[in-house]
C-alpha cells in the first residue's frame, strides 16, 4: 500500500495537477542564476558580440565612400580599397561569428543540462506519494520536453539580445552621425513596434501553459498505452480503436491550441515586419527632398537606408524576442514549480552516520495514516531483535506494507517513533539508514539492461567472483550460465525477458551483494510454479541468515520457521506469538491458518 501524510499529498496534488497549484517564482534573477557558472565563457561570446557588432557598422560607410569619393571622382585605387575593405569587415565578421556560435551553443547546452539535473536530482529526492500521485508522463514531460522547449530562449536570447541592443546603440550613433535629421525621422515607426508588446505577451503565456498542460495529457497517454504492460492490456481487450481514439482527440485539441499560439500577435508581427519597409520609404522621400533642395549627397542617403536595416531589423527581433521570452516564463513557472516543491521528509541537521549496524528494529506507539480521517497505523508497536526472523500476517490492506515503508523512512509516523539499534530513524542519515537495509518487493524491478549491471547496482565495486558467488547463493547462476550471453544478456524493460522466479532470485542475488543488515522481504511467491517457489525458498535461506527479516508471509515454511508472528488488522498488531502459541489460542491467526496456510501443508510436507 503506497501514499502519504497529508504534508506530503498536499504537494503532489499541487504537482499532479489534482489540486491548486503553488505559485512559482520565474523571476530572472532566478533564471540568471543558471547562467553564472558560465560567466567566463559569456564574457568571450559579449567581447566577440562588441567587435562584432562595431565592425558590422562600416560597411554602410564603405558604401557612402564608393560612392561619393571613387565613383564620383573616378578614383580606382580608392575604389579597391573601399571593396577590399568592405569584404574584410565580412570576413572577419564572420569568423567572429563562427566562434561566437560555438561558445554560445556550448553556454546554451550547458545550462539546459543543469537544469534537467536539478530537477531530476529534485524528483529522486521527492516522496513515494507524489510518484503515486503524478503521471509518469507528466514527470517525463517537465524533464525532457519543457527543458527542450526553453531551448531558443536559453542558447540564444541572452547573445540575441546583446546583440541586437549593441547593433541598434551603435547604428543609431552612426546614423547621428552622418545626418540628424533623417536620424530623428527614422525613430519615428519605432514607437509603434513597442506598445503592442504587453497585450501580446500576456496572451502568449497564457495559450503556452495550456499547450504544456495538454502536452503532459498526450505523454502521459503514450506512456501508458505504449509501454510494455500497456500494450498487452490493450491489445488483450481489443480497445485499439478507442485508444486511437483517445489520443486523436488529445492531439486535436493540441493542434487547435498551436494554431492559437502561432496567431497570437500575428497582426502585429505582420505589422513590425511592413514597418520595416516603411520605414525606408520615409527616409528616401525625406532624404530626397534634403538632396533635391539642400544638395545632401546621394551617397549619405544610400548609406542611411543600408544602416536602417541595421535599425529596424534588430528592433523587429528584439520585439519577436520578448514575445518568445514571456511564452518561454509559462515553461520556466512548470520547472520551477517542481523544483519548488517539497522534498520527502529532510534530513536532520545534526543526523547520525549509523556504523557497524546490529540490526535491532522497534515501533514504539507509532501512527501513520495516509489521509486526515483514518488511521492506516494505530499504536504499532514491536521489536525485532538483531537476527531475528519477524514474519507479519494478515488480511489484505491491514496495514503490513505501510509496517514495512516506515522501517526505511519512505513515510514518517504521525505519532511514535521507528528505531535501528535504538535510534530514532528520523535521526539518522538518509544514505547509513538505507544503506543497511535489502528490500526485496512483491514486484521485482530491473532495469532494461544486462544481468550484470542489474546486479552491481547493488554493489557496484562488485568483483566478477562476488557476482558469482551471490548468483549461486540466489540458486540462479546455473540459468545465467546456461544463456548466451551469460552475465551480458539484456533482461529487456522491467525484466519482462526473464521469468517471474527468474527476476526475483536475481533481486535476491542483488540483495546479497548490497548485504544489508536488515532486510524486508516481502515474499511473492503465490503466483509461482512449485519449481520456482522451491528455488526462491532455497535463495532466501541464505539471504535471511544472521539477518535481521522483517517478512510479509506468504508461505506456511516462512510462517513456521518464524521467530515471532505478528497478526495485523485494521493497522494493529492484535496478537503476536510463535506459530504454535498463536495456534494454540485460537484468533484470528487460527482463522488466517485454516483459510490461507493449511491447505498447503501437503506441498509443504512433499517439498
Amino acid at each position: 500500500m503506497l501514499g502519504g501524510s497529508p504534508y506530503h499529498m498536499m504537494y503532489a496534488m499541487g504537482a499532479s495537477g489534482d489540486g491548486q497549484k503553488r505559485p512559482a517564482n520565474v523571476d530572472l534573477r532566478r533564471i540568471v542564476r543558471y547562467f553564472a557558472p558560465y560567466w567566463p565563457q559569456e564574457a568571450f561570446v559579449l567581447a566577440c558580440i562588441l567587435v562584432a557588432t562595431s565592425l558590422g557598422q562600416l560597411p554602410p560607410l564603405f558604401t557612402k565612400w564608393i560612392i561619393d569619393d571613387s565613383i564620383a571622382k573616378r578614383d580606382l585605387h580608392s575604389l579597391w580599397l573601399n571593396v577590399g575593405g568592405m569584404v574584410g569587415v565580412a570576413l572577419a565578421v564572420a569568423a567572429i561569428g563562427a566562434w561566437q556560435g560555438y561558445l554560445n551553443a556550448a553556454v546554451g547546452e550547458g545550462i539546459m543540462r543543469d537544469m534537467r539535473d536539478a530537477l531530476v536530482q529534485h524528483l529522486h529526492r521527492m516522496p513515494l506519494s507524489f510518484f503515486t500521485s503524478t503521471k509518469t508522463g507528466e514527470i517525463m514531460n517537465r524533464v525532457s520536453s519543457d527543458v527542450d522547449a526553453i531551448d531558443n530562449v536559453v542558447t540564444g536570447t541572452l547573445v540575441t539580445i546583446v546583440t541586437n541592443v549593441l547593433t541598434i546603440v551603435t547604428t543609431l550613433i552612426a546614423i547621428f552621425w552622418l545626418d540628424w535629421r533623417l536620424a530623428l525621422l527614422s525613430l519615428i515607426v519605432v514607437p509603434i513596434m513597442v506598445i503592442p508588446l504587453g497585450p501580446v505577451g500576456r496572451t502568449m503565456f497564457a495559450v503556452r501553459k495550456k499547450t504544456r498542460e495538454q502536452r503532459d495529457k498526450i505523454e502521459s497517454l503514450i506512456q501508458e498505452t505504449l509501454s510494455l504492460s500497456g500494450i498487452t492490456l490493450v491489445k488483450s481487450f481489443v480497445r485499439e480503436r478507442q485508444e486511437a481514439a483517445r489520443f486523436h482527440a488529445a492531439g486535436t485539441e493540441l493542434m487547435e491550441m498551436e494554431i492559437r499560439l502561432a496567431l497570437v500577435g500575428r497582426w502585429f508581427i505582420a505589422l513590425v515586419g511592413a514597418l520595416v519597409v516603411i520605414g525606408p520609404a520615409i527616409i528616401w522621400l525625406g532624404g530626397g527632398w534634403l538632396a533635391i533642395e539642400r544638395g545632401l549627397q546621394v551617397g549619405t542617403i544610400v548609406a542611411f537606408v543600408a544602416y536602417l536595416a541595421r535599425l529596424y531589423g534588430p528592433a523587429a527581433t528584439l520585439v519577436s524576442v520578448q514575445v518568445q521570452i514571456v511564452s518561454a516564463l509559462a515553461v520556466f513557472e512548470r520547472i520551477f514549480n517542481y523544483l519548488d516543491m517539497t522534498p520527502e521528509a529532510p534530513q536532520r541537521p545534526n543526523a547520525i552516520a549509523l556504523h557497524d549496524v546490529r540490526g535491532e528494529v522497534s515501533f514504539e506507539h507509532v501512527r501513520f495514516r495516509y489521509v486526515e480521517d483514518r488511521w492506516a497505523l494505530d499504536d504499532v508497536g514491536f521489536r525485532a531483535a538483531p537476527g531475528q526472523l519477524v514474519a507479519f500476517v494478515g488480511p489484505s490492506g491491514a496495514g503490513k506494507t505501510t509496517i514495512m515503508n516506515l522501517v526505511p523512512r519512505f513515510y514518517d509516523p504521525q505519532e511514535g517513533r521507528v528505531a535501528l539499534d535504538g535510534h530514532d530513524v528520523r535521526d539518522l542519515t538518509l544514505e547509513s539508514l538505507r544503506a543497511s537495509i535489502g528490500i526485496v518487493a512483491q514486484e521485482t524491478y530491473l532495469f532494461h539492461t544486462t544481468i550484470r549491471e542489474n546486479l552491481r547496482y547493488g554493489n557496484p565495486t562488485a568483483s566478477d567472483a562476488e557476482l558469482v558467488a551471490a548468483c549461486k547463493a540466489a540458486n540462479i547462476y546455473d540459468f545465467i550460465a546456461s544463456l548466451p550471453e551469460g552475465f551480458d544478456t539484456v533482461v529487456g524493460e522491467r525484466g519482462l525477458k526473464l521469468s517471474g522466479g527468474e527476476r526475483q532470485r536475481v533481486a535476491i542475488a542483488r540483495v546479497l551483494l548490497k548485504d544489508p543488515c536488515v532486510l524486508i522481504l516481502d515474499e511473492a511467491t503465490s503466483s509461482l510454479d512449485s519449481t520456482s517457489e522451491q528455488l526462491i525458498q532455497a535463495a532466501l535461506e541464505p539471504l535471511m541468515r544472521g539477518r535481521t527479516s522483517l517478512v510479509i508471509a506468504h508461505r506456511l515454511s516462512t510462517v513456521v520457521r518464524a521467530d515471532v508472528i505478528h497478526v495485523v488488522d485494521g493497522g494493529r498488531i492484535v496478537e503476536s506469538g510463535t506459530h504454535r502459541e498463536l495456534l494454540a489460542r485460537g484468533g484470528l491467526y487460527a482463522t488466517l491458518y485454516e483459510a490461507q496456510f493449511k491447505q498447503a501443508i501437503g506441498t509443504e510436507a512433499l517439498a
